[in-house]
């Protein structure tokens, strides 16, 4: 029987078979770093505020704790917002008459909570209780960043699976002293993992790693 195909047919069909092959892995990484990328997660990406409340100001330049606004991030799985009293304890006597704080002033006189826009929204099948971290001696700034350098707050983290793992299965590496969990500045030392390691055992941490940790 004559042949019907050219010799050459054998090696387009191999570099077409190996090409399809690399073309998919290509289009998968890709496909995973967009996903990873900011323009999907958001990060980086400050958001407006009704009142553009600046971090950086209240935290970095006037010392403000993170629970003085955050009452309930020890105790509780949500941090909480601040309510408009909190607000006006200072603003009744510091720019009390500034044009920019004006909702929070309608905020007081109306009783109608400001609608803040939520920055770290984590997904309703996930969930995220801060008292369970905190008071395991995770920092603040271990997910929400220097936010004593935020003039506007964005989310510093992807808040991705992988990325909450990072640190369930190895929480040596991200633990600190319960005396620093609020001071945001905070920076790990050179001997972090033999720090954390005894930190780790100190505090009663285990690694948390199935499905119902974080999924109910």
């Amino acid at each position: 029987m004559p042949q019907i195909f050219h010799h050459s047919t054998n090696t387009l069909s191999k570099v077409s078979i190996f090409g399809a092959v690399f073309i998919a892995g290509g289009a998968l990484w890709i496909t995973l770093e967009v996903n990873r990328s900011s323009y999907v997660t958001r990060a980086h990406e400050a958001r407006s505020q009704p009142v553009p409340f600046s971090h950086a100001h209240h935290v970095g330049g006037l010392g403000v704790d993170c629970r003085y606004c955050h009452t309930s991030v020890e105790r509780s799985a949500v941090a909480g917002i601040p309510p408009t009293k909190t607000c006006m304890n200072c603003h009744s006597q510091i720019w009390a008459q500034s044009p920019m704080l004006e909702p929070v002033r309608a905020s007081l006189r109306t009783d109608a909570s400001l609608e803040w826009i939520k920055v770290h929204d984590l997904p309703d099948f996930a969930y995220f209780d801060h008292s369970a971290h905190v008071n395991k001696g995770v920092g603040c700034s271990t997910c929400h960043g220097r936010v004593d350098l935020m003039p506007l707050t964005w989310q510093e983290k992807s808040l991705q699976m992988e990325w909450c793992l990072e640190c369930h299965r190895r929480p040596e590496e991200y633990v600190r002293p319960k005396s620093e969990v609020y001071n945001v500045a905070y920076e790990p030392p050179a001997d972090q993992l033999a720090l954390g390691r005894r930190l780790v055992e100190e505090y009663g941490i285990e690694t948390q790693v199935t499905c119902s940790t974080c999924h109910r």
